[in-house]
């Protein structure tokens, strides 16, 4: 009997997309449903009744929230094509990191949200609260202790939010993220950027370039 997997998500959402990378790169066949989280589907409040969001994996009639309980169950339901290490400790470190971005990390897009509102002093104090939370990422880049190998691992999944950024900072004519002051940062980015099957998954950078402009009700890039 054939495997049933359903991923339910949203095309701007790094959230599902890092979903579908680690499905492509095991090589899962899925069938992918499109959210309109202004009308969710009752399949969606179905499977998620908890907190009614996406992605939300379907396993054989089995619902998997959050995504890096989903990346997990991935791993461990398709051998093949690791994502996680096989040791413990650097197991442990990865899910560290993972964690941090999910719950540090992503306390940028509030900062970013108040450096587009805020006066000039508010703001600056706002991307300098975004610059911290890079700094920090970036001290763990250097010490070399969650960097997989030639494949995409479960950080570098995680850190896909990083090309989201890339794109509204660009809409936003903010110099946040960039080469000359996280150096170490952006060229590991650039790894999984150039990755074949995260280009594949990732959204088209024009189309979300469109849809920051309309988030954030900017028509240009520079302030």
């Amino acid at each position: 009997m054939a495997e049933e997997v359903k991923l339910f998500g949203r095309w701007a959402s790094p959230f599902s997309r890092r979903i579908e990378v680690a499905l492509k790169r095991k090589g899962v066949q899925f069938e992918y449903i499109e959210e309109d989280l202004s009308n969710k589907s009752p399949a969606l409040l179905k499977y998620n009744p908890v907190h009614k969001k996406i992605p939300v994996l379907v396993h054989n009639g089995k619902p998997v929230a959050e995504s890096l309980v989903i990346l997990e169950y991935i791993d461990e339901t398709w051998k093949h094509n690791p994502i996680l290490p096989t040791d413990p400790y650097e197991k442990a470190l990865a899910r560290f990191w993972a964690r941090f971005i999910d719950e540090k990390f992503w306390a940028i897009w509030p900062a970013v949200k108040r450096a587009i509102l805020s006066r000039e002093k508010e703001r600056e104090e706002a991307i300098e609260e975004t610059r911290q939370h890079l700094k920090t990422l970036e001290s763990g880049l250097k010490e070399r202790k969650f960097v997989g190998g030639e494949s995409l691992g479960f950080v570098e999944l995680a850190a896909n939010v990083i090309v989201w950024l890339f794109a509204a900072q660009e809409v936003l004519g903010l110099e946040i993220l960039t080469e000359e002051k996280f150096p170490t940062l952006h060229e590991w980015s650039q790894r999984f950027v150039d990755d074949a099957v995260f280009k594949e998954c990732a959204p088209p950078r024009e189309r979300l370039i469109a849809y920051y402009k309309v988030l954030y009700g900017a028509s240009t890039a520079s302030k």
